[in-house]
């Protein structure tokens, strides 16, 4: 080597350089490559992101062919690297020193820490130009590599660790979700809430949006004809649940327009008149998914069915619409002085029902009161509480400080709901330390 030109001994170590950072910005970028992007664009017949899906296929072969030729090339560069460094110095242990710190600058900034930066930055892009490379170079070092990896394989064995034979690229539902919300590049305001919402209908059930059974509006057919005729033509909804002496005892479900058609055709209304129009009550179990349920009335061609319990008992009533407005969120006219119904004071206090369901304050006031338990205002309230207030009391519920104005048959019915301290109210008593 001493009678090969300086030059030349300095032209081939930049080769080295050039070909080690090769190397590293290949390893960074085919590991940090989205493998969703790449499947797309293979999809969409790419070559060059078919041939890195196939090499991310074989992690450990890709892995050793790349790590083969970065460390051969390093330590070739160390060599050169030490040659020309005697040829300008000399020998000694300063030269050694010398030429030890001098190559491993070169490869740190120059094969290491560069290329893979840029390797990390551009990785979508440069997965598929470098497979062009690593391919050929796979197949040609094949035996070298199955050669290492017998090694490689026996040591992992060895500490008794099996790693998959593919690296799963699935995402959990959390994971997925996590994705949506902070790919505020991606999906538009309204998009992102509407992806979550959807999501989160696995983990809600159709008793965690339900019209509970007392807030239920019903037809009892043992009314009189004309009592059923004055809620017929005032009432806001389409259909009705009817009953006959209690609402244990449903009979079906009426559709207002065809009775109200029949009405105009003459004649007396009466319960039979109303039998004959009716369609057979539709029937979900209490605890169903929404999304469960979502499929189910599309199935079933149904737009309106009965929550029961395990015992056959009714609790509530749930409407494609109520699990529609969980993904858009409200879009429904709420009937006048209805449950969900609020009104915001001029101080920044808000007047709710105290049956309003605590998921509709949480999306409509911004309130952060649990879902896992009790389903209104007024359960929250009394199970923080264990008793039920009286009117004209202040306290805190979860963090969010609370006016009780007005209880009625055991329950409460009307709640101030304060702004949060340091917006114009003063501190409350916290729970327990009631007034």
């Amino acid at each position: 080597m001493d009678t090969i030109p300086l030059g030349t001994l300095a032209l081939a170590l930049i080769v080295l350089l050039i070909a080690s950072g090769f190397f590293s910005l290949a390893e960074t970028a085919m590991m940090a490559a989205n493998r969703y992007r790449m499947k797309h664009q293979a999809q969409r017949g790419a070559r060059g992101a078919r041939l890195a899906l196939a090499l991310l296929a074989q992690t450990d072969r890709l892995l050793g062919v790349i790590l083969l030729g970065n460390n051969l090339i390093n330590a070739a560069s160390a060599t050169l690297a030490s040659v020309i460094t005697l040829r300008l110095v000399g020998r000694g242990e300063f030269a050694l020193a010398l030429g030890t710190v001098a190559v491993t600058f070169l490869i740190l900034v120059f094969s290491e820490i560069t290329p893979k930066v840029v390797g990390a930055a551009y990785a979508d892009k440069l997965a598929p130009l470098v497979s062009f490379i690593l391919a050929p170079l796979l197949r040609a070092l094949r035996p070298i590599v199955w050669f290492v990896n017998l090694f490689v394989h026996g040591l992992l064995r060895l500490f008794r660790f099996r790693p998959a034979a593919q690296p799963s690229t699935t995402l959990s539902q959390e994971e997925l979700r996590s994705l949506v919300l902070e790919g505020s590049q991606y999906f538009r305001g309204k998009h992102k809430t509407m992806l979550a919402n959807l999501m989160d209908l696995e983990a809600v059930s159709v008793d965690d949006i339900m019209t509970p059974r007392s807030q239920i509006h019903a037809l009892d057919l043992e009314d009189k004809p004309s009592l059923l005729r004055q809620q017929l033509v005032t009432t806001y909804h389409t259909r009705l649940p009817v009953y006959e002496g209690s609402l244990d005892n449903i009979v079906g479900v009426l559709a207002v327009k065809s009775i109200l058609h029949a009405m105009q055709g003459g004649g007396e209304l009466d319960a039979e008149r109303i039998r004959a129009v009716l369609r057979p009550p539709y029937f979900i179990p209490l605890g169903t998914p929404l999304l469960t349920q979502l499929s189910q009335f599309q199935a079933d061609r149904q737009r309106l069915g009965l929550v029961v319990d395990e015992y056959g008992e009714l609790q509530g009533l749930v409407t494609i619409e109520d699990i529609i407005e969980e993904i858009i969120g409200e879009f429904t006219t709420q009937a006048p002085g209805g449950p969900e119904s609020f009104r915001r004071e001029a101080d920044g206090s808000v007047i709710v029902d105290g049956m309003a369901p605590l998921r509709t304050l949480n999306r409509r006031l911004g309130t952060r009161f649990p879902l896992d338990g009790p389903k209104t205002l007024n359960g929250l309230i009394v199970e923080k509480l264990g008793e039920i207030p009286d009117a004209g009391e202040s306290f805190k519920v979860d963090g969010q400080v609370v006016e009780i104005l007005q209880t009625q048959d055991r329950a409460v019915r009307v709640v101030r709901l304060l702004p949060p301290i340091g917006r114009g109210t003063a501190p409350l008593q916290t729970q327990g330390e009631r007034a």
